[in-house]
C-alpha cells in the first residue's frame, strides 16, 4: 500500500483523488464518472472514417469503450511513428486500466522462459508462439490456446509486479503505455479480442493490484463480496460489456465511500484512502497503435508484428531495463523475422514451407520437431543449436544488410552475432537445465562462442545424430575436411559448455594445473582443440557421451588415448586442464620437462600474444571505422609501439631461419 503518512508530523494523512478530466460536480469538485455507452456512438463513427485507422469494427467499438472520455475521440487525429518497415499510426488518450491486458508474453522474461525447442519442456509453461499478422487489420493474432495465453499473462503480471512495482495510488500513471490490438484465435467458441500493453506492463499491473474487486462482480453472484486480487485472466474472460460494467462498479463503490461523512477514525481514513487510490489507479494514459502502412504496399500487414516489436527494446529502458539476455532474445527474433520476411531463409530452392520451417527452428517457440524433420534433421537440441550458429554466421550483402539494420550497427562482427546465437541456442535447453546452471552456461558462451572460421568458410549442418556420424565427422576432420571440422567444433562446443566442462576461465585454474592456461573465449578454445588430433578426439567423445548422459573422458598423453576422468576431477578441473592443453599442447609431464618441448611451448605463447595483439589492433581499426574517424593517430602516441615491434622483429629474426625465396624469383 502506498504511504499515507504526513511527512511533516509523522501522522496519517488523507490521499486526494487526482482529476483526469474537466468534469466537476455541483460543488465544483472533480468527480470521476464512467460515461454511458451512448457517448461512444459518434466516436466509433469518427474512428471508422479516420485516415490511418486500420481496425475492425469490433476493435473500434472496444477502443471507444475503454476511453475515459469517448467524446475526445470524436475529433481525434492519428500521429505517425517511423519503424524500419513503415509507419505505425497511433492515438493518445486516457483509458481505463481494467479494459486493457498485459502483453500475452512479457519479453522481459524471454531469457527465462521455456521453449518447445527443448524436448523436455513442460507443455503448460512454454513461451507462447510469436503473434502473426492479421490479413487485413493492424492486429496481432495469437494462435495459442486461450488458457495457455491467460496462464502466461498472469505469470508475467505476477513477475513484473514483484520485480518492478510502480509508485501508483497517491499519484496517477503519467507515462503512456503503448497498446496494440490483439485477436486470440484459440478463444473458446470464437476469436477473442483485446488491447494489450506491449510496453508498460509494470505500470498496468501496479494499477490492477490496487483495485478493490468483489468476486461477485466477476461471477454475477451479488451475494459474494469476497475481495480478491485482480489478475489479468479474470478480465480477459469477461465479455466487453461486462468488463466495462466492472469498471463502473469499481468507480461507483470508491466514489460512494468517499461521499460518506468523515469520522476521523483510523478505519475511516484507511477506507477513504483505499477508495482514493482505486480512483487514481483506475485510468492510464495510452499510446494506442491503430494502423500500419508498410513501405512496400504489396506486403499489407505482413510486417506489422515486426514493426510493433521493433520499438520494444528502446521503450523498455526505464525504470527497469531489459537484461542483456532478454535484449538479445528480442533482437534475435527481430532478425529471424526480418530474414524470413525478406525471403532470406528460402535456401537454394525457394520454398515457403521450408522457409517457415527454418524460421520456426531458429526461434524455437513452436512446431520445432516438425520443422527439424522438414529440414532433414533429427530433433536433437545440439543439432538445432548448430543450425542457429550456422544461420547467424552466414555471409552475403543482403543477409549482412538485414542483420546490421536490426542490430543498429555499421559492421557485423563476431561479438554482434554472438548474443543472438546464445539466446536462441539456449532455448533448446530452457527446461532441461536449472536456471542457476543456465546462468553459468550463458556466462561462458557470452565470452564468445563463435570463431572466425565459421564466418570465413561456408558450411552446412549435417544430420550427425548417431555415434557413427560423429565418428565420421572426427575422421574427416583428422583428414583436413573443413566442413566436418566446423560441424564437429560446434557440436563439441555445445557438449562441453552445456555439461559444464568448458566455462569462462576461473581465477584458480593456474593453481589447479600448475601452469598458465589459455584465458580466451569459448570459441577460441574450440578453435584450438580443432587444430590438434587429441582435441578433435575430445570434442567427438564429448558429443557422444553428453548425448548418452555419460561422464566425459580425458586425453591421456602417455597412452595416446581417451581415459576415464580421475575420481577427484570436478568439471572445473576439466576446464582448467582443457585450457592448459590449448595453450601448451596435449603433452605428458615428461614431454613438458623436455627442453625442446619447453621451447616449443614458449614459442606458442609468444605467437598467441602476437595474435592477440593483432586482434586488438583490428578492434581499434573497427571502432574507428564505426565512429567514422579519419584523423591519423599522433606519432608521439604510437612511436613506443613501433619501437617495440621493430625490436620484436629483429630479435625473432636472430633465432629464425630466413624467409624462403619465392619460386618465381
Amino acid at each position: 500500500m502506498n504511504s499515507s503518512v504526513n511527512p511533516d508530523r509523522g501522522e496519517p494523512r488523507e490521499i486526494q483523488v487526482i482529476p483526469v478530466n474537466g468534469f466537476r460536480n455541483r460543488d465544483g469538485e472533480f468527480e470521476h464518472r464512467v460515461p454511458p455507452v451512448s457517448q461512444t456512438t459518434k466516436a466509433q463513427k469518427n474512428l471508422g472514417e479516420l485516415a490511418g485507422v486500420v481496425l475492425s469494427d469490433s476493435h473500434i467499438e472496444r477502443l471507444t469503450y475503454l476511453a475515459t472520455d469517448p467524446q475526445e475521440l470524436e475529433h481525434s487525429q492519428v500521429v505517425k511513428h517511423r519503424t524500419p518497415f513503415g509507419w505505425l499510426s497511433m492515438m493518445n488518450f486516457r483509458a481505463y486500466a481494467p479494459m486493457l491486458s498485459p502483453a500475452a508474453e512479457n519479453d522481459r522474461l524471454l531469457a527465462d522462459a521455456s521453449y518447445s525447442a527443448d524436448p523436455n519442456a513442460n507443455r503448460g509453461r512454454l513461451a507462447l508462439s510469436m503473434p502473426a499478422p492479421h490479413d487485413r487489420y493492424a492486429t496481432l493474432v495469437h494462435s495459442d490456446a486461450f488458457e495457455a495465453v491467460m496462464e502466461a499473462v498472469d505469470r508475467a503480471a505476477i513477475a513484473v509486479q514483484k520485480d518492478n512495482p510502480q509508485d501508483i495510488g497517491e499519484r496517477i500513471v503519467e507515462s503512456a503505455l503503448t497498446v496494440v490490438p490483439a485477436t486470440f484465435t484459440g478463444f473458446p467458441g470464437q476469436p477473442g479480442e483485446d488491447y494489450t500493453a506491449v510496453d508498460g506492463n509494470c505500470r498496468l499491473n501496479s494499477c490492477l493490484v490496487l483495485l478493490p474487486v468483489e468476486r461477485g462482480w466477476l461471477t454475477g453472484d451479488a451475494r459474494d463480496h469476497t475481495r480478491l486480487r485482480l489478475l489479468p485472466s479474470y478480465l480477459m474472460r469477461l465479455p466487453l460489456v461486462v468488463r466495462r460494467e466492472l469498471v463502473r462498479k469499481i468507480v461507483k463503490a470508491a466514489t460512494k465511500r468517499l461521499a460518506q461523512l468523515r469520522t476521523g477514525t483510523e478505519t475511516d481514513l484507511r477506507e477513504r484512502n483505499e477508495a482514493a487510490i482505486a480512483l487514481n489507479a483506475i485510468t492510464v494514459p495510452v499510446q494506442m497503435i491503430v494502423g500500419f502502412e508498410d513501405d512496400d504496399p504489396l506486403r499489407g500487414m505482413q510486417r506489422f508484428p515486426a514493426a510493433v516489436r521493433s520499438v520494444l527494446v528502446q521503450m523498455n529502458v526505464s525504470p527497469k531495463k531489459f537484461s542483456d539476455g532478454s535484449q538479445h532474445a528480442v533482437m534475435a527474433e527481430e532478425i529471424v523475422t526480418a530474414l524470413h520476411d525478406e525471403g532470406l531463409l528460402d535456401g537454394e530452392q525457394p520454398s515457403a514451407e521450408l522457409a517457415t520451417a527454418r524460421r520456426d527452428v531458429l526461434i524455437g517457440r513452436g512446431q520445432v520437431p516438425e520443422a527439424m524433420g522438414l529440414l532433414g534433421l533429427d530433433g536433437l537440441p545440439d543439432l538445432r543449436f548448430a543450425r542457429v550458429v550456422q544461420e547467424f554466421t552466414r555471409r552475403g550483402s543482403a543477409f549482412n544488410h538485414v542483420v546490421r539494420s536490426q542490430l543498429g550497427k555499421t559492421g557485423l562482427y563476431l561479438s554482434y552475432r554472438n548474443g543472438p546465437v546464445v539466446e536462441l541456442g539456449l532455448r533448446s535447453y530452457s527446461a532441461s537445465i536449472e536456471a542457476k546452471a543456465l546462468d553459468s552456461i550463458r556466462k561462458a558462451l557470452d565470452t564468445g562462442c563463435l570463431w572466425q572460421d565459421l564466418v570465413d568458410t561456408e558450411w552446412t549442418v549435417e544430420n550427425a545424430a548417431t555415434d557413427d556420424a560423429i565418428d565420421g565427422l572426427r575422421d574427416r576432420a583428422h583428414a583436413g575436411d573443413t566442413q566436418a571440422a566446423l560441424m564437429l567444433g560446434v557440436l563439441g562446443m555445445v557438449a562441453l559448455v552445456l555439461t559444464g566442462h568448458l566455462r569462462a576461465a576461473g581465477g584458480s585454474a593456474e593453481e589447479t594445473v600448475g601452469t598458465t592456461i589459455a584465458r580466451t573465449s569459448v570459441g577460441q578454445i574450440i578453435k584450438g582443440l580443432l587444430e590438434t588430433e587429441p582435441g578433435r578426439e575430445i570434442l567427438a567423445d564429448a558429443v557422444k557421451r553428453s548425448r548418452a548422459g555419460s561422464p566425459l573422458r580425458w586425453w591421456d598423453s602417455e597412452s595416446k588415448s581417451l581415459v576415464e576422468l580421475p575420481s577427484d576431477w570436478a568439471t572445473s578441473t576439466f576446464n582448467a586442464f582443457l585450457r592448459q592443453a590449448v595453450r601448451h599442447g596435449f603433452i605428458s609431464e615428461a614431454e613438458r620437462n623436455n627442453p625442446a618441448a619447453q621451447e616449443a611451448a614458449r614459442l606458442t605463447r609468444f605467437q598467441e600474444a602476437v595474435s592477440t595483439a593483432k586482434d586488438r589492433l583490428m578492434d581499434l581499426i573497427d571502432i574507428r571505422d564505426e565512429n567514422g574517424t579519419v584523423d591519423k593517430i599522433a606519432w608521439l602516441e604510437v612511436e613506443p609501439t613501433f619501437a617495440i615491434l621493430a625490436g620484436i622483429t629483429a630479435r625473432l629474426g636472430k633465432i629464425a631461419e630466413p624467409e624462403p625465396l619465392s619460386d618465381s624469383w
